[in-house]
């Protein structure tokens, strides 16, 4: 490592405007967020709740920096560093559990390439080890040093590597199961009206700008400090402030609620149908 690599906070100067804006966007879509999954008891969407609040919270880190303009601290750049790096990863949490929802709405394990059990256990461990991965690299580059620095490089560039891997191994699942489904129909479909695919098809949504975003990351990341993408803020925005509130904007438009409260009609009635045959006892 050369001993007068050149490490520095930012490479322009932070736009003030540009992260207002986004903490006003990142505010309102958490508050409907927040108000939809109080209202649908869809308390699988806490960690994409959580999400949201280290997007406006991340950003409101930016604001800080820009009026420290060229003097920055230590705090306010990891704050924006570390909370908007691993937000993602809470979205991801969610998305995954949406799908092992899809599958038993549908009484369709058999179509699952993975049995539902360890469906969600797979992709959410997968996607804790990126989150702590990601998180402690943050960390270790809060220390400054070359090797510190290079070090934190690339725990992070490995935590967005086991990201799209798992990202893109659940996306082929959905899409598999999809497939399956379409192909070999189960009774449960036959027989009712459930929003299923409209359900995977907003899962995909999702997915695919997360995964454009970790894409994005990993090659700013893989570039370094002094890299073409980290020394253009235009890049974070479009590639990731703008897709990140895509994706919650497209889930709060079409929400698992729509699964989740079918699921509890379904409970319902098979209580009602053992208090039935109980009192035929």
């Amino acid at each position: 490592m050369a001993d007068d690599f050149d490490f520095k906070y930012f490479r322009y100067d932070p736009s003030m405007v540009a992260a207002v804006l986004f903490i006003v966007l990142f505010l309102a879509i958490t508050a409907i967020h927040i108000y939809q999954m109080i209202r649908t008891r869809v308390w699988i969407f806490i960690p994409f709740v959580i999400g949201g609040f280290f997007e406006w919270i991340g950003y409101i880190g930016r604001a800080i920096c820009s009026t420290e303009t060229p003097d920055w601290t230590l705090g306010p750049y990891i704050q924006q560093t570390l909370l908007l790096l691993i937000a993602p990863a809470l979205y991801a949490a969610s998305i995954y559990m949406m799908l092992g929802r899809i599958i038993l709405l549908t009484d369709g394990e058999d179509h699952s390439m993975i049995p539902k059990r360890w469906l969600t256990k797979v992709f959410v461990t997968g996607d804790v080890i990126s989150f702590m991965m990601q998180g402690a690299g943050g960390g270790i580059m809060s220390g400054e040093s070359i090797s510190a620095i290079h070090t934190g490089e690339k725990i992070i560039i490995g935590g967005l590597v086991v990201q799209l891997l798992f990202f893109g191994f659940f996306v082929v699942t959905g899409a598999t199961f999809h497939m399956r489904m379409k192909r070999h129909p189960t009774t449960k479909i036959l027989s009712e009206s459930l929003p299923w695919e409209r359900q995977l098809y907003a899962l995909y949504g999702a997915s695919v700008l997360i995964l454009v975003r970790s894409l994005f990351r990993l090659i700013e990341y893989a570039q370094g400090n002094d890299g073409y993408l980290i020394s253009h803020e235009v890049f974070l925005y479009v590639f990731d402030a703008v897709l990140m509130f895509g994706v919650m904007a497209w889930l709060a438009w079409i929400h698992p609620s729509e699964i989740t409260a079918r699921l509890g009609q379904g409970k319902g009635r098979a209580v009602r149908r053992v208090v039935e045959v109980y009192e035929l006892v």
